[in-house]
């Protein structure tokens, strides 16, 4: 068994100037169709070129993976030049790459900050190879507000949400890292993604809705929305435009089967009770026995583990086409709890198999590394007041 690897990026194009590229050309990864079409139109191409130039470009992107219009070979050379000055296709640069020893790997990812007076924050994205696929757990805040007990990234205050640029980026750097260019149509390396990093995505709905899209196209990146899952805490007023405006799966961070307890792991749950989450459930948008809702369940010693919580889960959930994930809980410095034991999971699990609930546990992966479920937190410096005031 090999150590885990810590990888320093080369410096590539973005990190002579800033850590997204030139600041002072447009970048164009995240842009929709038709804000990418506005942008050349901007830049002179004439409204009966737009849209060709548009499929060009998408492909260029999407489809290759190129990151300088220099290789853009099927643009004309002084096409490709006038762009180079307008535009920039590279990526947020690259602090650190991590490979664990069971192959999972982490970006520590660094971004164009908005205050100059305040550092380039960094988010996380991970890579985690299984037998049956390839799963990408991107981040869409950098910190967090809900301030969940046991996460780490919940001890890390918000700091903004991310750009539709920025979320998509994650993705064009773990293809990057993968060679995984141009995209594969059979034997594919990354075959899902999941919303399951830092920050609350519902907080940032807009933004991971147009990159969402943009990862589902089917002319580009052409990941099918049924491998996309975005996983909430439960902010109940934004889970029926997920399944009416994504279309993408659907998991729900539970942890708790009664409000006392799940007041304490999720305190969002005070503001947005059980009764109230799981109704917000049972009516999702195209939910069904094809289309089940996911259950994420942290096993914690003592807290939430025992054979009542297994049978009140059950109950809980009766109705609703489910499968319930139960995770061992992924520890980190300070954390407050400790996992269940590994009998404890089984039997626990056992219950909710026989009342017919598909429940795997998941196998803790990048420990080693911080990149399990829950140990995400970047290395930004938290912005004081006094950075920020005007």
């Amino acid at each position: 068994m090999t150590q885990a690897q810590q990888i320093q990026a080369t410096p590539g194009p973005a990190e002579q100037a800033t850590p997204q590229g030139d600041t002072a050309r447009l970048s164009l990864i995240g842009l929709s169709r038709e804000e990418l079409g506005k942008a050349l139109q901007a830049a002179g191409v004439p409204d009966k070129q737009v849209r060709m130039r548009v499929g060009q470009i998408w492909n260029a992107i999407y489809h290759r993976g190129l990151q300088s219009f220099d290789d853009v070979t099927t643009l004309s050379k002084d096409l490709r030049t006038d762009f180079e000055k307008h535009f920039d296709l590279t990526r947020p640069e690259i602090v650190t790459e991590q490979i664990s020893t069971d192959g999972t790997r982490k970006w520590l990812i660094r971004l164009a900050s908005t205050n100059p007076r305040a550092p380039s924050p960094e988010v996380e994205a991970v890579y985690i190879p299984e037998e049956d696929r390839g799963t990408l757990c991107i981040s869409s805040q950098v910190g967090c507000t809900l301030n969940c007990t046991f996460c780490h990234t919940g001890t890390q205050k918000l700091v903004r949400n991310l750009t539709a640029g920025e979320l998509v980026a994650q993705i064009l750097i773990a293809r990057d890292a993968l060679g995984e260019w141009p995209t594969p149509q059979e034997g594919r390396k990354i075959t899902n993604i999941v919303l399951m990093g830092m920050g609350e995505p519902l907080y940032n709905f807009d933004n991971v809705k147009q990159a969402m899209n943009i990862a589902s196209d089917g002319e580009g990146l052409s990941i099918s929305k049924r491998r996309i899952t975005l996983s909430t805490s439960g902010v109940i007023p934004e889970i029926a435009r997920v399944g009416d405006e994504m279309g993408v799966m659907l998991a729900i961070s539970l942890h708790a089967v009664n409000d006392a307890t799940r007041d304490e792991l999720v305190p969002i749950n005070k503001k947005y009770p059980l009764k109230d989450l799981l109704n917000a459930c049972r009516n999702f948008p195209g939910v069904s026995n094809a289309r089940r809702i996911t259950f994420e369940y942290v096993m914690l010693k003592g807290v939430n583990d025992s054979l009542k919580d297994a049978k009140d889960l059950v109950r809980l959930l009766k109705g609703i086409p489910a499968k319930i994930n139960l995770i061992p809980f992924n520890a980190w410095p300070g954390a407050p709890y400790e996992c269940s034991d590994w009998t404890q999971i089984e039997k626990f699990a056992e219950i909710v198999n026989k009342a017919g609930y598909a429940s795997p546990v998941r196998t803790p992966r990048g420990r080693d590394i911080m990149a399990a479920c829950g140990q995400l937190k970047s290395a930004s410096e938290k912005i004081r007041a006094s950075q920020v005031a005007s």
